[in-house]
């Protein structure tokens, strides 16, 4: 299979809700009707207000899209972690299932590296599923440890 990886754009954003629900399906095992409706919603807005602004979608089509890959682009203040204060965040690697353990999703990791550093990234980061830890791995991530704690508060 060849694979040609590009950038979605706002022509995608209906393909874009329909891969990103099937990625949430898939990972949280489930959705409730009101989760469902209220990401359904919320998401071509979201699309349409970050695509190829600060959220960068790489994708793969065989008429229809059939893997993708989320950059998340975040400017910060600079600090020794991150000299010029700009950091990406991976998000909704998914292939789809008749597609998977061909290369696509490494080689669009690939591509997304790259794009990475032509937009002078300090680093990506990623949170790995157990599936998914080897991919990254082998396409140059490592484990991350901090003398910090991830917390949060949900609101």
């Amino acid at each position: 299979m060849q694979i040609k990886i590009e950038k979605a754009d706002l022509k995608d954003i209906n393909e874009l809700v329909q891969i990103r629900i099937e990625y949430l399906t898939e990972d949280y095992g489930s959705l409730t009707e009101i989760q469902y409706e209220k990401i359904r919603n919320q998401l071509p807005v979201y699309y349409q207000n970050h695509l190829n602004k600060d959220l960068f979608v790489y994708v793969v089509k065989s008429e229809k899209i059939i893997s993708c890959c989320f950059l998340l682009v975040s400017e910060k203040p600079a600090n020794p972690n991150f000299i010029n204060g700009k950091i990406g965040t991976v998000l909704n690697v998914y292939t789809k299932p008749d597609f998977r353990k061909k290369g696509i999703a490494g080689k669009i990791m690939e591509f997304l590296i790259s794009d990475a550093k032509k937009m002078k990234l300090d680093f990506v980061e990623l949170k790995a599923t157990d599936n998914g830890y080897s991919l990254y791995k082998s396409v140059g991530f490592e484990d991350s440890f901090s003398k910090y704690h991830n917390m949060k508060i949900v609101l």
